[in-house]
């Protein structure tokens, strides 16, 4: 498994956000920020906000008074975030590691995560900085993939690049759906202290959007293409050929719907 599985950076976030977004992210990022709107809060941090999915429709929903902080990992992701506010709105955007978060004790009011704890190297310790940050009766708000097996596009994508590399296959599709198990999860916030959790798991039936575009950002739009240049012998654009013609394999006789499933938690302290 590549140990870059967080680097989203170089062309990977404009493949990231306009092939992945509009078909995996942004029905999600509507039910967090559903939720998170009718949550009281003055100051709002945003974990791993990647390319501002959830980011715009936090502020859209938000008091326009209520001061929202997004953060990611990688700048390169921030600067396309940025690109989806105007300078007036009441946004502050900031490179931050959620294992060590720049900010003082009793921050923020609401924290919100989306599919990006499964990043974190060490989950617990995560979940305790977020303690940290939060203000007493703070509300942390975040979701996880359920695994490849009930999320197919994943499993497709992860099965069709490893016949090209059967030796050595890329690992990274591992990483985002190998936290799928919700007791795993409450386990991992118990030890960090949390008590009040609550979870729900959210299926959805997703039409593709331009599953061409698709095919393309599951290869370019996040770190498996580092992995496929890493190891040479096979042009990218030969993967992505072979998983476009996967998907049409799979999906085509539910006329290019695929299922989703994810979990979201809501703690508080």
């Amino acid at each position: 498994m590549s140990s870059n599985s967080a680097s989203f950076v170089g062309d990977i976030p404009s493949h990231y956000d306009q092939g992945l977004g509009p078909n995996i992210f942004t029905d999600y990022a509507e039910k967090l920020a559903d939720l998170c709107s009718s949550i009281p809060s003055e100051r709002v941090l945003e974990l791993a906000a990647g390319t501002g999915i959830v980011s715009r429709r936090l502020r859209d929903r938000l008091h326009p008074d209520s001061a929202l902080v997004v953060t990611d990992l990688n700048a390169p992701m921030l600067e396309i975030a940025k690109g989806k506010f105007s300078e007036d709105e009441n946004v502050e955007f900031s490179t931050a590691d959620a294992m060590e978060l720049p900010f003082e004790d009793d921050s923020f009011d609401l924290m919100v995560c989306q599919f990006g704890v499964m990043f974190f190297p060490d989950k617990t310790e995560s979940y305790r900085e977020a303690a940290r940050v939060l203000k007493p009766g703070g509300r942390y708000v975040f979701n996880v993939w359920s695994p490849m097996t009930e999320n197919p596009f994943s499993e497709t994508a992860h099965r069709t690049v490893a016949q090209f590399f059967p030796d050595d296959p890329p690992g990274f599709y591992k990483v985002p759906f190998h936290y799928g198990d919700p007791e795993v999860v409450r386990a991992d916030l118990v030890a960090a202290g949390w008590k009040d959790i609550r979870h729900e798991t959210i299926k959805l039936t997703k039409p593709i959007v331009n599953v061409e575009k698709f095919a393309t950002a599951l290869v370019y739009g996040n770190p498996l293409i580092d992995e496929i240049r890493e190891r040479g012998a096979v042009e990218p654009d030969a993967v992505v050929a072979e998983i476009l013609s996967a998907l049409h394999k799979r999906f085509e006789i539910s006329d290019y719907k695929m299922p989703l499933s994810a979990t979201v938690f809501d703690c508080r302290l």
